[in-house]
């Protein structure tokens, strides 16, 4: 169970096949896998081998999934990073991936060429449209490189990527998948999602996050069409998936959330879909029942981590299941730890703990980590959630988003979940801020719908009289233009609550 093949497999099988829309850019399958193979023969006349690792800073772009797919040739391992990062942070996680090759942008040269002779891991720099110093523009770097299929010696269990995450907590970590992984989101995911050869596959946001491989390998492995959008617009993506009739699709919450809201949204328009997943962070059972109004028996959830489990709620238990993030699918085990290391009991809630097919083998040259993850194989996720009698899983919170508001623990999502169901509110985020008497007490950051204006204490006192106990009732609320996020779409926690407690000298 090896990818390697998996391009090479299309271009012989399905060779006229349309494989990839980007922008006006449309390539079969052979199409492709002659650029692979060219980008592949370039990085091995560049010395880059089996185990090499090639780091990418880059949005969006057919070059990013060349080398993907190269790197997955070669046996390199692919270390995407995002093009958001700070010269200081891309530093810091180059200089723990130690890259042999990088690929930028223009835009990300920027960025990455000030720190460039710090890392002296590198060996090649390849620039995607632009030139710099001391980097090759990519069309130089591939041009009259051979366009045959290239061998290499790989096995199963040899590294294809790191993926470093934060999520929106902690350090970043390098989580390492392999091919075997790979090839596992390939086959499962495409069961889960109930894909085919013809499926039409669209992916909006950035596909150097993990959450893009969800959809992005069972494509491949099948042979699909994959439509990568250059970023995330709504009323963009509700014209491509009527232009190219989508079937397939992937969002985070936030980015549903301006679908939905978007000037141009008419479900007629989006009849071609057979899923719309969401992942990425709980979507609130409000805009879920909206989105099933409007496109019933489309809507599939997934809860996962980078690290290797998942739950899948299925398009046909969303009603039934309302609420809950679905079942382990075949071959995951799950199961609900308590405090003192029992197994909880039904209703109950605990830490989700999960093992199965994609868990992975370790954080890169971080055992220390990979330890405290990995017990007895069953990772320990750090989110808290309870099933019921059927197995259903229902999120609760992050132990570290939780409040503990006078010893009471309080799950701000239940907060968030009342909040939302005003209808001037688009987004609302709980969290904990400093309180003299109780320690800890829940606050709320808005934002609202465009076009709707309430005041914030209105708005306050019209949440408090709504929640089922005192100790969830906020002590304050504000309003933001938009809410800070990493650019995976996920909702920065922390640096909304980290100016309430440096403002009372403690640190969260």
């Amino acid at each position: 169970m090896q990818i390697d093949g998996l391009i090479a497999h299309h271009a012989r099988y399905r060779p006229d096949h349309l494989a990839i829309v980007f922008g006006d850019q449309r390539l079969s399958w052979d199409q492709f896998n002659r650029r692979v193979n060219r980008l592949a023969h370039a990085l091995r006349e560049a010395g880059i081998d089996k185990g090499d690792r090639v780091a990418t800073v880059l949005p969006n772009c057919l070059e990013l999934l060349d080398i993907y797919w190269a790197c997955a040739k070669l046996g390199a391992v692919v270390v995407p990073l995002s093009p958001l990062l700070t010269t200081h942070g891309l530093e810091s996680l180059m200089r723990n991936a130690a890259p042999k090759a990088v690929f930028a942008s223009r835009e990300t040269a920027a960025i990455l060429l000030p720190a460039k002779p710090r890392l002296t891991s590198l060996r090649c720099c390849v620039l995607v449209g632009a030139l710099a110093d001391g980097c090759r523009p990519y069309a130089d770097f591939t041009a009259g490189r051979s366009e045959r299929n290239i061998g290499a010696d790989i096995a199963p269990d040899d590294m294809f990527n790191i993926m470093y995450t934060s999520g929106t907590t902690g350090l970043p970590k390098g989580i390492v998948h392999t091919h075997r992984i790979r090839a596992h989101y390939g086959t499962l995911f495409a069961n889960a999602w109930r894909m085919g050869p013809e499926s039409v596959v669209l992916h909006t946001g950035a596909i150097v996050f993990n959450g893009a491989f969800v959809t992005l390998m069972p494509s491949f492995t099948l042979g699909a069409r994959y439509v990568l959008a250059e970023r995330f617009d709504a009323a963009a993506t509700i014209d491509t998936i009527a232009a190219e009739g989508v079937t397939h699709t992937m969002m985070v919450p936030s980015q549903i959330v301006a679908l939905l809201n978007a000037p141009n949204f008419d479900p007629a328009r989006l009849q071609s879909l057979e899923m719309l997943l969401s992942l990425g962070a709980p979507l609130s059972v409000a805009h879920k029942d909206i989105l099933e109004a409007a496109l019933p028996g489309r809507f599939y959830e997934l809860y996962g981590l980078t690290e290797g489990f998942v739950t899948i709620l299925d398009r046909d238990d969303a009603k039934r299941k309302r609420g809950t993030v679905g079942v382990p699918p075949p071959f995951f085990d799950m199961k609900i730890v308590r405090e003192d290391g029992k197994t909880a009991a039904v209703g109950e809630i605990g830490e989700i703990v999960g093992r199965g097919p994609i868990l992975m083998p370790g954080y890169y040259r971080r055992d220390d980590l990979t330890a405290d993850a990995i017990r007895d194989g069953w990772l320990y996720t750090g989110d808290l959630g309870f099933v019921d009698k059927d197995g259903y899983l229902s999120l609760v919170d992050r132990k570290k988003d939780m409040i503990d508001s006078g010893g009471v623990k309080v799950y701000p999502r239940d907060i968030e979940e009342i909040l939302i169901q005003h209808p001037a509110v688009l987004e609302a985020v709980v969290f904990g801020i400093p309180d003299e008497k109780w320690g800890e007490t829940p606050a709320a950051a808005v934002t609202l719908k465009a076009g709707q204006h309430i005041d914030a204490e209105v708005l306050r006192e019209w949440t408090n009289t709504r929640v089922g106990a005192r100790y969830q009732r906020l002590s304050s609320l504000g309003f933001l233009d938009q809410f800070p996020r990493n650019a995976a779409g996920k909702i920065l926690k922390r640096e909304l609550r980290e100016p309430y407690w440096e403002a009372a000298g403690r640190r969260i």
